[in-house]
């Protein structure tokens, strides 16, 4: 059955997430100051792995192939985060 998820995400470079096969990240928004990723998931797939990557604003992105979700900020603006999935 599909159904949206929530899944929280640390400010980190790179990070593994479990959501089923084939789930579809949808957004990447704060909520009560933390980040979350919302996915589209079919709850009857079995469980995968998909790799979220986080950069700041100015920082160096490297090479490689990878899928925007949207940016997020903290302290009221001060920090600005983009988020990545790499495939």
């Amino acid at each position: 059955m599909k159904t949206i998820y929530k899944y929280s995400i640390e400010t980190t470079d790179e990070q593994n997430i479990n959501m089923p096969e084939m789930a579809e990240i949808l957004t990447v928004q704060i909520q009560y100051g933390k980040p979350y990723i919302w996915a589209l998931v079919d709850t009857e797939n079995e469980q995968g792995v998909k790799t979220i990557e986080v950069f700041g604003t100015g920082n160096p992105i490297p090479d490689g192939v990878r899928s925007y979700i949207g940016t997020y900020q903290l302290l009221n603006g001060e920090l600005i985060f983009h988020v990545f999935e790499k495939i």
